[in-house]
């Protein structure tokens, strides 16, 4: 019970991050089209980005934490948060959509 527990507070707070994320602008959804956990790095295929100013693409992108990428498959559907640190795109909030 306790493992569980702390896997839902975790994703709770990641879900809460991103909401904030969401009320500054700095908000997305996408999907995850791949996965490369080892190198703690997720390719999206995502809309807008208006913090970033930028369009829809697909793009790969490097996780803040990579235990962010534990829950995750390809396919899934995602929100996020994403900014620009040390000169890469980091994502820095992440959740399952519902």
């Amino acid at each position: 019970m306790k493992r569980w527990m702390g896997r839902s507070l975790v994703g709770l707070g990641a879900a809460l991050v991103v909401l904030g994320a969401a009320a500054q602008g700095g908000s997305a959804s996408g999907e995850v089209t791949k996965l490369d956990k080892a190198a703690g790095r997720l390719t999206l295929k995502h809309g807008e980005i208006k913090n970033l100013n930028m369009p829809p693409m697909t793009m790969t992108y490097r996780v803040k934490e990579p235990r962010l990428l534990d829950e995750l498959k390809v396919g899934d559907r995602v929100r996020f948060a994403a900014e620009r640190v040390d000169g890469q795109y980091t994502v820095t909030a992440l959740s399952k959509a519902p």
